[in-house]
């Protein structure tokens, strides 16, 4: 039995439900005379058909083919013609109506589309992760679990990340894009390693802010383990300057309240959480929307009077971090060298220099520093702890003021 329910597109939650037993073909449109009526400007008169098709074997699969004007979309991804996928989403039109089809009692066994011959993927581009128009992946370099993977995305030396694809949908209920991030076997052997890796893992699973990637899963598959979580569109603060180059004072400042917000929450957590490396590679804003999502959760530590291992990225670390002492406020610390980079383009480890008998930043030069974020700047950067902002919230503060 095929069963198609109507979301509302925001919440996803059902509008309208309709259940099919016997059909073998379901037409989808704005006329009456559908199986499934939907009165809607975007939606074309006669806008869709799935199609039941014979799989050989003792269950049948189905095939969608899109006729609409407005086109339309398999889980996010435009498509003429496709095998559905159960608990599958199906948009009609951009921002129009939307329809989840599911199978019933169970689901459709995962069927390669080339072995039913429905798809060539013919005339697809060369950088194209997914087939134009069978929507299917175009290249899986490997399977793990039921996760496919389709590029890496980077490799450090604590793990590798690949972008993969949830194809059963057990994620979210439906097929989607995830980061998946291995750790190196060689980090493996090392028992600090592990540590750091189930450390990231756990902390992610016990946090949940618009500005901290979402946790999916943790896993151990042949000996390794393996994090899966939310894929954040969008480029981080070192590539996006490197690429085109210093932004304004209004748009920095910006960037850094965003980041400082995070802050407040992880710091507010009970015990507060250090994250230890914050830095422009570590700070993704997203495609949609601006914003700022902290990333590399790998380095978090609670807070404690013992001291831990020194992490922290030069010309952004905090001298207290330094000697494995960090303290939320070694947090604050990185904000004032990454306002530097964002303002110039270059590494603020080219201004620390000495003045008396302490390091600091030389920044009275930088034009596009104000006195007013200069004095910010040193504030959030002294050698001292406790005569820096002690809150993440008194930083957003005196930020808004120099805007």
């Amino acid at each position: 039995m095929v069963t198609l329910t109507l979301l509302e597109p925001q919440q996803k939650t059902p509008l309208q439900e309709w259940h099919f037993a016997d059909e073998s073909l379901i037409r989808i449109g704005r006329a009456t005379d559908n199986h499934i009526a939907i009165a809607d400007d975007l939606v074309s008169r006669y806008h869709l058909e799935l199609r039941r098709i014979d799989t050989g074997a003792s269950y049948s699969a189905w095939q969608m083919v899109s006729t609409g004007i407005n086109g339309t979309f398999l889980n996010g991804v435009l498509v003429n013609q496709a095998q559905l996928p159960d608990n599958c989403l199906l948009q009609l039109a951009k921002s129009g109506p939307l329809l989840k089809f599911q199978l019933e009692p169970a689901p459709i066994p995962n069927i390669p589309v080339n072995s039913q011959n429905l798809c060539n993927h013919e005339g697809n581009n060369p950088n194209n992760l997914f087939c134009v128009h069978c929507g299917q992946p175009l290249n899986v370099q490997q399977t793990i679990r039921h996760y496919q993977v389709l590029r890496t995305l980077g490799q450090g030396g604590m793990g590798t990340t690949y972008l993969a694809w949830d194809a059963i949908g057990k994620i979210s209920g439906h097929p989607q894009l995830l980061v998946l991030k291995q750790m190196n076997a060689d980090m493996a052997r090392i028992a600090k390693a592990q540590e750091l890796f189930e450390r990231e893992a756990n902390t992610l699973k016990s946090l949940s802010h618009p500005g901290i990637p979402k946790y999916y899963d943790f896993f151990v598959e042949d000996g390794k383990k393996y994090l899966a979580m939310e894929l954040v569109h969008g480029e981080d603060l070192e590539k996006f300057i490197c690429v085109k180059g210093p932004v304004t004072p209004s748009q920095a400042i910006g960037w850094m309240i965003q980041t400082c917000d995070v802050l407040d929450y992880i710091h507010s957590q009970e015990p507060p959480l250090i994250h230890r490396d914050i830095k422009p590679a570590n700070l993704m804003v997203r495609s949609s929307g601006n914003r700022i999502v902290v990333l590399d959760f790998g380095a978090v530590k609670e807070s404690s009077s013992l001291p831990g291992t020194r992490i922290g990225a030069e010309g952004y670390c905090a001298p207290e971090q330094e000697r494995g002492q960090p303290l939320t406020q070694s947090d604050l610390y990185a904000i004032g060298p990454t306002i530097i980079f964002l303002l110039t383009g270059e590494s603020p480890f080219k201004y620390y220099r000495q003045r008396g008998r302490s390091f600091r930043f030389e920044i009275a030069n930088i034009p596009t520093i104000t006195p007013q974020l200069r004095e910010v700047i040193d504030c959030l950067t002294e050698p001292l702890p406790r005569n820096r902002y002690q809150t993440a919230q008194e930083v957003i503060a005196a930020l808004v003021n120099c805007k």
